[in-house]
């Protein structure tokens, strides 16, 4: 752990406003990866994904509520966060996309430009992807524009688009959305002086792909993507002046001859960019592969189980030492420790009792000296 630090872990769940939907825990590497609960937030419903701003000292997660018209829409609810108590303090709450009659605008994602001057949220409902501005203390203050996904696939769960994530490049430059329904990853750039999402190129995965979470190599030359449809991962290389993909190979993220039931959820790559994990539910495991960061060819490595049901996310520390994991079915966060050699998982013994988490986000915070 960095000298005067404290590192924290925040959880979006499942939940009714009258439940707690977000939770603050203390992780102890040096204790072996124990979790210890500082605090809980309530009045949000289904808060399921959060984004930890640690130098604005700000976390936004999303939330639902009911529309003018009896639909459901989206809303963000930001919070002060204090390091050194580990509490939380709400601060402010914004509609993102309101809800049009009976369509649901609630929001699966969230995401924050790392110059902190936007934030993007994806309803997976809706079909929509919405960029807010973020002021100078880092809240967001007003939507500036949507962008609405057309069309379909002709497969079960590909009725229509499902943007499911957007995530920046490395050098901010453009925007990367997967849209589970339309099996592509769509490219975007904002316009700062319109405040806009301009549109400027698709990557066609292969049909029933169902693409859902994506992530940049540490290098910034590759790329991958989980499939939650189909459960493979597809790699790509990365051209970051034109910022376009081109598809290098999809591989499977179960082990050979399982015929279960299964739908990826969440993807990592460890911090020097050697091995990447993926989630696997129903076969209710992470996957591991080593990285070949000149090809983003992958080779298996091992599934270790999750130890509970249907993880959803999992997150690695900021020093990639270890693996925590949010099992949606199994109400646990699960801690496993990382062989820094090898990429291979190791289950601490260190749970902590969560409703239904689905999202686990860590993050460094300097505290004073005597803390």
């Amino acid at each position: 752990m960095k000298e005067n630090t404290r590192l924290l872990l925040f959880t979006g769940s499942y939940a009714s406003a009258a439940e707690s939907g977000v939770q603050v825990f203390e992780f102890d590497g040096e204790a072996g990866g124990t979790l210890t609960l500082l605090d809980t937030a309530q009045g949000l419903t289904n808060p399921t994904f959060v984004n930890v701003d640690a130098e604005g000292l700000r976390l936004h997660a999303i939330g639902e509520k009911p529309g003018a018209d009896g639909g459901k829409e989206g809303e963000i609810i930001s919070f002060a966060i204090d390091p050194q108590a580990g509490k939380l303090t709400e601060l402010k709450r914004i509609a993102t996309m309101p809800a049009a009659g009976q369509t649901q605008t609630t929001t699966c994602h969230i995401s924050r430009e790392p110059g902190n001057e936007y934030i993007v949220v994806c309803s997976y409902h809706g079909g929509l992807v919405g960029l807010l501005e973020l002021d100078q203390e880092g809240l967001p203050v007003r939507l500036t524009d949507t962008a609405v996904h057309t069309g379909q696939r002709n497969l079960p769960g590909q009725d229509k688009p499902h943007p499911h994530s957007a995530i920046f490049s490395p050098d901010e430059k453009f925007l990367f959305v997967s849209d589970l329904g339309l099996d592509l990853i769509r490219t975007y750039r904002i316009n700062r002086e319109k405040q806009t999402l301009e549109a400027l190129g698709d990557t066609l995965l292969h049909e029933g792909a169902g693409p859902r979470h994506f992530v940049f190599h540490p290098d910034g030359k590759s790329a991958y993507v989980i499939n939650e449809l189909d459960s493979t991962v597809t790699s790509f290389l990365y051209d970051s002046a034109e910022g376009t993909l081109t598809t290098v190979a999809t591989v499977s993220t179960l082990p050979e001859g399982y015929s279960g039931n299964n739908g990826c959820a969440e993807i990592a790559l460890s911090g020097d960019g050697r091995y990447l994990y993926g989630s696997n539910r129903g076969h209710d495991s992470i996957v591991v592969y080593a990285v070949d960061p000149q090809t983003a060819q992958l080779t298996l490595l091992e599934h270790v189980s999750t130890r509970g049901g249907h993880p959803r996310h999992f997150a690695l520390t900021p020093d990639s030492g270890y693996l925590i994991v949010a099992n949606r079915d199994g109400n646990n966060l699960v801690v496993f420790s990382v062989n820094r050699d090898s990429g291979r998982l190791s289950f601490t013994g260190n749970e902590a009792a969560v409703s239904k988490p689905v999202c686990v986000k860590p993050a460094y915070f300097p505290v004073s000296a005597d803390q």
